[in-house]
């Protein structure tokens, strides 16, 4: 049996040729799974159903040979064969759907959900669903219910969230990519802690991202886009074309071309909106990834500059009504209450606590913010940001501080995320430096609306590999 190619892209062109079958791939991919179990990046895997959808598939190819490729009613999809895993907050059919908590049942998913549906027919397999903490409410990958989902570069460390444990599972190879979900940073961290790209488009980029409106229900922006996770610029364009549902793979085709770019404005700012409510402080490191970044755009012929940005010191609180207001509306009895973290249940009497208006002002007081950061961010082409501010805490750093502690560190760590998610706009992590600790430090573009594609060029311009474009 041949051994798995080192990027989706060329899996792909593997899987095409015929070398590999599509339940070659799976089992292979399943076995990595297994021998990586220490890693906590998955809650469930479906291996039965994994394998027989990939007997599927290998008849669909077949039937596609005896055709003699020449007929063309009768195509592949796009993603033939290719195997994921979705985060465990979405519903794909046949799996069990936790919510990373204990406090809900745990129910066997009848249909897909819209995303998880779109990467069903585009030919991909779901191989199990991955690590969230509870709600997905956390910049951490840790729950009541699984082991916590640990960091590839350092398993003492966390692996981040809410999307920490595909992050892991595509940083370790046990995926060669995998869709996740960012409504304060949930991509871009595990993404920045893992070493691996993260790109958060805007808000109804992903169509089925905007079935509930653009706002929710007390009239804050609407945090959570979908959004992949990969290896290189190469994986995450073919996998963002797929969830989108993009005809001809337009993304891809600009990562190929991504030498073309240049002469962008782009304006450099280390300022964050939480810095009226916390200390926010840089590791050298994460300013040398800066740093870096800047020179290597520079280098790439881009007007790089310091820009001068300023934020409504109000955010903090604002943001925190919002992230937290949707746990008002969960419906739990006493002893399901009582199965909560404690993050969880005391920021849902928080919520609960506070009235219809104080919810509708905090919603109005962000989309004031969100209108102020993007003409702000609007004066450049792209701005560059810290991705983290210091390395990624240990396993267990934060559920042992108080809930309010706990909040706070992860303000602090990852200070520049959650605002892009108000904005609407798209932005993505790339990874920079490989740290001698064996721990990697990134930074973070935030683009202009409509930009996803010009954010992956931007970052196979920084990333500077030599990816086969077969």
């Amino acid at each position: 049996m041949s051994s798995l190619p080192d990027t989706a892209l060329e899996l792909r062109a593997t899987l095409r040729s015929g070398e590999l079958s599509t339940r070659e791939v799976t089992e292979q991919y399943l076995g990595r799974i297994t021998e990586r179990a220490d890693l906590g990046a998955f809650v469930s895997v479906t291996a039965e159903q994994a394998t027989h959808e990939a007997t599927v598939a290998d008849n669909r190819f077949a039937e596609y040979q005896r055709a003699g490729r020449s007929n063309e009613t009768l195509t592949l999809p796009p993603l033939h064969g290719l195997p994921l895993a979705h985060k465990d907050l979405v519903d794909v059919a046949g799996a069990t759907t936790t919510h990373g908590s204990a406090a809900v049942p745990h129910e066997l998913a009848k249909t897909d959900s819209p995303g998880a549906g779109t990467l069903r027919r585009a030919g991909a397999l779901s191989l199990g669903k991955t690590q969230v903490p509870e709600f997905g409410l956390t910049g951490y990958s840790e729950n009541l219910i699984v082991d916590p989902a640990r960091n590839p570069l350092d398993p003492s460390r966390t692996a981040g969230g809410s999307s920490g444990g595909s992050a892991a599972a595509v940083a370790a190879g046990l995926l060669p990519f995998a869709p996740g979900s960012d409504g304060g940073g949930s991509i871009r961290i595990p993404a920045l802690a893992c070493g691996i790209v993260g790109l958060k488009p805007g808000l109804g980029t992903i169509p089925s991202d905007l079935r509930n409106g653009a706002r929710d229900p007390f009239g804050a922006p609407r945090l959570t886009v979908s959004g992949p996770l990969a290896r290189n610029t190469a994986d995450a364009a073919m996998l963002f074309d797929a969830m989108r549902g993009a005809q001809g793979e337009p993304s891809l085709a600009a990562v190929r071309t991504a030498d073309r770019v240049s002469r962008l404005r782009i304006g450099v700012s280390t300022a964050s909106p939480f810095e009226s409510a916390y200390p926010i402080t840089l590791s050298p490191d994460a300013t040398a990834a800066v740093v870096a970044a800047a020179q290597l755009l520079e280098q790439r012929n881009h007007r790089v500059e310091e820009a001068r940005i300023a934020y409504d010191p109000g955010y903090p609180e604002a943001f925190m009504t919002a992230w937290t207001a949707g746990l008002s509306q969960l419906m739990l009895d006493a002893e399901a209450e009582d199965r909560l973290t404690p993050l969880t249940r005391e920021f849902r009497e928080r919520a609960l606590a506070r009235s219809e208006s104080e919810h509708h002002a905090a919603g109005s007081r962000l989309r004031g913010f969100a209108s102020d950061v993007r003409e702000q961010w609007g004066r450049y082409d792209v701005v560059l940001t810290p991705g983290l501010a210091f390395d990624a805490p240990r396993v267990g750093a934060f559920t042992a501080l108080s809930p309010d502690d706990d909040y706070r560190l992860q303000c602090e760590w990852a200070p520049f995320t959650s605002m892009v998610n108000v904005s609407g706009l798209p932005a993505i992590a790339v990874p920079i430096l490989s740290l001698p600790s064996s721990l990697s430090m990134g930074v973070q573009l935030i683009g202009r609306a409509g930009s996803e594609v010009q954010l992956l060029q931007l970052a196979t311009q920084l990333m500077g590999t030599e990816t086969s474009f077969r």
